[in-house]
Parts: structure tokens; sequence; C-alpha cells
């Protein structure tokens, strides 16, 4: 399997090139284009079978779909363009463990990359303001993930804040907890940061560099009601 991803950052999306025989799990509706020589098969399990209603479930809570789409190559030089929902970043990741990705980042895996929620604790969900749950992807293989605005990647040897809704991924040798980016909390949401995510430890953490929410809240006022 060969990729190249093109306009980046602001319009990304990736080609996949793949022999026959090979596949790719994908988030629905990512597909834009793909040759004859593919097919699909639309399921809530993962490809061979694992999985089912429950994994779907809690990938919708998750922020992701309770389906997949397995793309399969059954000729030699077949391509499959992918592109993500919101305009901006895609990467590569050569997942060997396992990363922790918000909900609507994870765009495309190898088939034997298990995707699944991990629960992201009540607490800290409740005062985050974020999903109870975020993408956990597990095995070895080709990863994308995607972004609203271009990504960056930060390597994290202490500690790091970063907003919550400019997280996309980070690896799971990686701590966090939910705090206050100031002082103190009134002045925290004066300034318009709120509660923030501190991470500790070591690995790498990757951002982008727009938050969805906040682009929803500066445009909604602007659009005429129906």
């Amino acid at each position: 399997m060969q990729y190249e991803i093109k306009a980046q950052p602001a319009a990304s999306v990736v080609d996949i090139r793949m022999s026959a025989g090979e596949s790719i799990t994908a988030e629905v509706g990512a597909m834009i284009a793909m040759t004859s020589g593919m097919t699909v098969e639309t399921t809530s399990r993962t490809k061979g079978g694992k999985g089912g209603m429950m994994k779907g479930l809690k990938r919708m809570f998750a922020g992701e779909n309770f389906f997949l789409n397995h793309f399969s190559s059954h000729s030699e030089g077949q391509s499959l363009i992918l592109g993500p929902q919101l305009m901006g970043d895609i990467i590569h990741y050569p997942l060997n463990g396992t990363l922790i990705v918000q909900g609507s980042s994870w765009l495309a895996s190898d088939t034997n990359i298990e995707i699944d929620a991990s629960w992201q604790g009540l607490g800290k969900a409740l005062f985050s303001g974020e999903r109870m749950f975020w993408v956990k992807c597990s095995g070895h293989g080709d990863l994308f993930l995607s972004s609203f605005g271009s990504i960056y990647e930060v390597e994290v040897d202490g500690e790091f804040t970063v907003d919550t809704g400019h997280i996309v991924a980070f690896e799971e040798t990686l701590e966090f907890r939910i705090g206050k980016a100031g002082k103190s909390l009134i002045g925290s949401f004066l300034g318009g940061e709120g509660l923030v995510c501190k991470f500790s430890g070591h690995g790498k953490l990757y951002c982008q560099s727009h938050n969805p929410p906040s682009f929803g809240a500066a445009l909604g006022p602007m659009l005429k009601t129906r």
C-alpha cells in the first residue's frame, strides 16, 4: 500500500494506492473517488467479523459513525481517494501500539487496527465540556488522522497545556488532567480560555490549529434562519 497526501494543509485528501488483496477501513462518507477494481463493504464490524452492535454504539458516543466502510482492491494498481468532512489537514501515523484519537479525527486505518471507544473518565468529561469517549486505535499498520485546520506535532517532555477543542490525538504514554488556564477560574473564563487539558509525561501530542465548536459559535449568528 502506498499513499500521497495532497493539498495540505487547507483542503487535504489522501490518495491510497493498493495492490490486489489489500484492504483499508475508513470513516463512512470519507470516500471521494475510487477506481473500478475497488469494492466497499459497509458493516458495524471490523474486517474479519470482530465487534458488532456494541462496538458500533461505542463509536457513536465517541463522535464516529455506527458503521465502518471496508475498501478492498481486487486487482493491481487501484486507487482510493479519501477526505475529511471539515476543511483541514491529514497526516499519516505509523501505528505500533495504541494511539488515543479525539472523536472526529479518525479517517482511515489498516483493517487489522482495532477501532474502539475509550472511556475518558466521567469527571474529566463533565468538566472539560467534551465527549466522554475517545477513539482508541490499537494494533500495527497505517493510520490516517484528519483535523479542522492544520495539524502540528508536539513532543511532550514534562508538561504541556492545550485547549481541549484543539486536540487531535496523543500517545497513551501521556497522562492528562483538566484544569483552568489561569490562576483563577473566573479569570480563565473571562479571558476566553476556560478549562484546558494539561498533559504530562513523555510522548507525541497532535493538535489542530482551529477549533470546530468555536468556529461554529462564531458562524452561527451570521446564518439566516430557514
